[in-house]
């Protein structure tokens, strides 16, 4: 049996974390293991998730509220070490200059493409 990826979705919203956990799904990938979600709200939380360890990827919304997820990247990145690669979900296209500034590896910009977003995530999980 293969131990599961793990992956964080960050959101305030909880239809956005749920539509990001139904668009990919638990095994989008024969060539990956099945898929565990940790959903979370807060900053806080995703911080301490990804210090502890254990997450394989990390998916965050850039619209998220207090704390946006480009702005939780960018800390990410430059706070913690070993860091996972991140996805960054932007409020549109034209905002992928500010997922670069994060230093997130990827970004899909809303209204969510599930194809878009599943290939992001899987070409991350796969190297």
């Amino acid at each position: 049996m293969t131990v599961p990826l793990r992956i964080l979705v960050y959101s305030s919203n909880a239809h956005t974390r749920e539509e990001v956990t139904s668009a990919i799904g638990r095994r989008p990938n024969p060539a990956l293991p099945e898929f565990e979600y940790l959903q979370v709200a807060t900053e806080p939380m995703v911080v301490h998730y990804l210090d502890a360890g254990g997450i394989d990827l990390a998916i965050l919304d850039g619209e998220a509220s207090p704390a946006g997820g480009m702005g939780v990247a960018k800390q990410l990145k430059d706070e913690i070490e070993n860091c996972p690669p991140l996805v960054v979900l932007t409020g549109r296209p034209d905002d992928r200059w500010l997922a670069d500034w994060s230093g997130a590896e990827a970004a899909v910009s809303h209204p969510l493409d599930p194809f878009v977003l599943t290939a992001a995530v899987t070409a991350l999980l796969g190297n």
